[in-house]
């Protein structure tokens, strides 16, 4: 079946956030079913943003690129940081190759086309070693208590202080001149899901990394938001 490169990008969005969810929200859970008394175990992940722990197929050669096997037995050999970022180094390097896999048929423009789209997105592994921030360095900032991904000028905001509603703000810009209504697309995509900012859509921003989430993935409403002092992320809460 011939598939688009916006096709095969969704898939590999979706499969991403799995990969995500298992090396962040779901640690917990990831870090006890990769048991080193196992057999050699893989991470898979799936396009509707599942994951599972699981024995990988045992047809030769395999129908598809699979996922690094065996990294259950690293697991108490390493510090657990380190584990989860070799882990999704891993992980990277199998998106890539199942993406470009099911893109083999494309032609040069496509392939291109598709390189583009999933290099717009942090690696799983910039984003479980915290590195999301300084490489895709979209600047941000918060507006009168709505956070919405920063925009072109926008200063960063200092964690964990929430920046008050300052006069002129009224007039569609902050303090510092940046532009308060941001446009789609801009600022850095939702490390957890890979979403880029919508204007009808609500995010909020981790007070103490900075990151951005959309409102979807940090399971917050503005509403909610607005009653809480301090919001902090999966990733920055397992660091307590």
């Amino acid at each position: 079946m011939s598939r688009s490169p916006r096709d095969i990008y969704e898939d590999y969005l979706g499969r991403r956030k799995g990969i995500l969810r298992a090396l962040t929200q779901d640690i917990d859970k990831f870090w006890h079913q990769c048991d080193p008394q196992k057999e050699n175990l893989a991470l898979f992940a799936y396009a509707d943003g599942s994951w599972a722990v699981d024995l990988p197929a045992e047809e030769v050669p395999p129908e598809a690129p699979e996922p690094a096997l065996g990294i259950n037995f690293a697991r108490d050999g390493m510090e657990r940081s380190a584990w989860i970022s070799l882990v999704a180094v891993h992980s990277d390097s199998w998106l890539l190759a199942l993406a470009f896999y099911k893109g083999a048929r494309l032609n040069r423009e496509e392939r291109e086309e598709l390189f583009s789209l999933i290099n717009k997105l942090p690696t799983c592994y910039e984003v479980v070693s915290g590195r999301v921030k300084q490489s895709m360095g979209g600047p941000t900032t918060n507006v009168g208590g709505l956070k919405r991904p920063g925009g072109p000028g926008a200063p960063s905001r200092t964690a964990p202080a929430r920046a008050p509603r300052q006069q002129g703000d009224e007039d569609g810009e902050d303090a510092a001149g940046g532009s308060a209504d941001w446009e789609d697309g801009e600022g850095d995509p939702c490390p957890a899901c890979g979403r880029l900012y919508r204007t009808e859509e609500f995010w909020i921003a981790c007070d103490f990394c900075d990151t951005w989430y959309c409102g979807r993935c940090a399971k917050m409403t503005e509403k909610k938001a607005s009653q809480m002092k301090h919001w902090r992320c999966y990733q920055c809460a397992g660091m307590q």
